[in-house]
């Protein structure tokens, strides 16, 4: 059976002290550690001082001995013990472990305690949970981590049964309830670089999918995206612009498109409005306000802007601009130059602009 090199030297360790009761002989050949002569030194009885003394004296110095004495590598004149503790046995005992349990520091993260959802959800009652349960299936990972706080709290709850109570009466809601966090996968917390933010979901049937400003292929484009493509064009002129309204490809680019409410009820403008989802969506913003630094957030309108009013400009940029709609896009918002700005400023903190030609 092979030992490990430092089992050697636990063996010098374990020796009885009358080994050195005996002077070394000069010519040595064991190979032992600078720190286990160490161990040695100090493992020794305090009675063996003068003869632990003797060891440190010159070759030509030691005393002979014809007798079967042990080879003791000894010190050097100039070797300082380095401090392990006040018992000899407990120093002995840590090596062992170090030796037999390495240190797992700096594990893969895939060798780490992999997320427990449960975790999160844990201590609310069997009806919150039930009540979370759309949360819990349909967040991202990564956002519902920073987010299951706000998740827990009354306000949300009610929201929430002011929701499960609209849908036992019959009523449509948009977008369909497994597309109103689509934005947080699109977007995971860990890729935002730019948010946009905008108002009610669109309520009209088939438009809504839970990005804002977004429609599903095959809709036509909103009058407010329309000018969006068109100001785009005028800031960065090779910007091709797409024949439909769908910005899935600017979502997984890292744009957060991010509505203040994030349900409504079919053909009734704001209907959801006031129920929680604006307490829900200012934690959003904060959250990324607080826990990331170097983001664009593109605020259109004066709704937009008064949700971005705390937002910390030493730590991000912050563009503003009339809202895009026709009633109020020719005030400044087709050469607001927000785009090409917003690249320039991820550039300069050293992150990759978005591709907004993504969506040709």
């Amino acid at each position: 059976m092979s030992t490990p090199s430092d089992m050697s030297t636990l063996s010098s360790i374990n020796a009885d002290t009358s080994t050195l009761s005996s002077p070394p002989t000069t010519n040595t050949d064991m190979s032992i550690p600078s720190d286990m002569s160490t161990l040695s030194s100090i493992n020794t009885d305090t009675s063996t001082t003068d003869k632990k003394r003797k060891l440190d004296l010159p070759d030509n110095e030691q005393p002979s001995d014809d007798t079967t004495t042990k080879k003791v590598r000894t010190l050097p004149a100039n070797a300082k013990a380095k401090p392990l503790g006040s018992s000899p046995v407990a120093n002995k005992q840590s090596f062992l472990t170090a030796w037999a349990k390495p240190s797992t520091a700096g594990l893969p993260i895939s060798q780490k305690k992999e997320f427990s959802v449960e975790d999160l959800f844990r201590g609310l009652s069997e009806d919150a949970k039930e009540l979370l349960k759309l949360e819990k299936e349909t967040l991202e990972e990564g956002w519902l981590k920073v987010l299951v706080p706000e998740l827990r709290k009354g306000y949300f709850l009610e929201l929430k049964r002011f929701l499960k109570k609209e849908k036992e009466r019959g009523q449509k809601v948009f977008p369909p309830e497994n597309q109103i966090y689509s934005w947080s996968n699109f977007t995971p917390f860990s890729n935002v670089k730019v948010i946009i933010l905008g108002q009610d979901p669109y309520h009209s049937d088939g438009q809504a999918h839970g990005l804002c400003f977004s429609v599903p292929t095959g809709v036509r484009p909103p009058p407010s995206l329309v000018n969006i493509y068109d100001a785009i064009k005028r800031d960065i002129p090779d910007f091709e612009k797409p024949a439909h309204g769908y910005l899935e490809a600017w979502a997984k680019e890292g744009v957060l498109l991010l509505n203040t409410s994030l349900t409504v009820r079919a053909h009734t403008a704001a209907s959801h409005s006031g129920k929680g989802w604006e307490m829900f969506t200012d934690a959003i913003v904060n959250c990324l306000n607080e826990k990331k630094s170097g983001l664009v957030f593109m605020l259109w309108g004066n709704h937009a802007q008064k949700k971005g009013a705390k937002i910390d400009r030493k730590k991000h940029l912050v563009l503003k601009t009339v809202h895009p709609s026709p009633l109020s896009a020719e005030r400044g918002f087709y050469d607001c130059k927000h785009w090409s700005q917003a690249n320039k400023y991820l550039e300069s903190r050293g992150r990759t602009p978005v591709n907004w030609n993504s969506l040709a």
